[in-house]
């Protein structure tokens, strides 16, 4: 070994590879990972006999959907699904609407007191913290059986991730056209409403759409335990064993959370296109 190799082997080890230390502790990484692997599979008792029982089980299904059928009740299926539509739909319209004020309270570029940015999005962790499923359970509780719970549950917990999403966009928005209202004479509501707003409305309009699109697909979830759509539709189905109209439902699902999808993108690229002819 030259000199000079040696030399900067001593002043740069890790471009040389990785010392015996590093291996070392690499070594006893690995090994840590692999035993909490091997114990959890083993606590949550995954066997390959247990996998393939429940595959072979699971095949007995898919065969058993084959082929989907809407069956005598089809109207109540069409009722259901247009009924987590619905949901889905208020429930994130009004979560986007109170999240846009909680948004701008909770961007440090808006509002300078850390204390109340600080305890205001501490708030919104909390409500982030429960899931959208323990919500619907709780308003079934308050408010009864029924839609009325699936879009208060919808609605809970949207708030917080949609105005943590809308503070992260507004906190990224370009400075100066703010401050050229500013220089222009205009108020600090003024620069909000002109020089913030326009930058962040596709931002804002484009994460609710994909919400919608979301809470379409949970809607199932929350139907299941009570709180209306076509959860209920396919829980009824799948306790007397009517796994056609079952895989039906699916189909139907796939179809319109395909729909909302391709609507969703028309809308998104058509305003976010005619921002773009505005600012040019």
């Amino acid at each position: 070994m030259s000199p000079d190799v040696a030399l900067w082997r001593d002043r740069v080890p890790a471009a040389f590879g990785a010392t015996r230390g590093r291996r070392v502790l690499r070594a006893v990484g690995w090994s840590l990972f692999l035993a909490w692997l091997a114990g959890a599979l083993w606590g949550f008792g995954f066997t390959p006999q247990r996998l393939w029982n429940g595959l072979s089980g699971l095949g007995t299904i898919v065969v058993l959907m084959i082929p989907p059928s809407p069956g005598e009740l089809w109207v109540d299926i069409l009722k259901g699904m247009a009924e987590s539509v619905a949901m889905a739909f208020l429930g994130t319209f009004m979560a986007a609407i109170v999240a846009v004020p909680l948004g701008f309270l909770g961007a440090r570029n808006i509002v300078t007191s850390v204390l109340f940015r600080f305890s205001l999005r501490r708030v919104l962790d909390g409500f982030r913290g429960v899931d959208q499923l323990i919500w619907a359970l709780a308003y079934v509780r308050a408010v009864g059986l029924g839609p009325l719970a699936g879009v208060l549950a919808i609605f809970t917990a949207d708030i917080a991730v949609l105005a943590k999403l809308y503070a992260e966009a507004i906190e990224n928005a370009e400075k100066r056209q703010a401050e050229g209202i500013v220089a222009a004479g205009g108020g600090r509501l003024a620069a909000i409403r002109f020089g913030v707003l326009p930058q962040v409305a596709p931002v804002m309009l484009a994460q609710a759409l994909y919400f919608f699109e979301s809470n379409t697909r949970s809607a199932t979830i929350l139907g299941v335990v009570g709180a209306g759509g076509i959860g209920l539709q396919i829980a009824e189905r799948i306790r007397v064993r009517h796994w056609d109209e079952v895989a039906f439902i699916i189909l139907l699902m796939i179809v319109t959370v395909a729909a909302i999808d391709w609507i969703s993108g028309r809308i998104r690229r058509r305003l976010i296109g005619g921002v773009l002819r505005v600012e040019a």
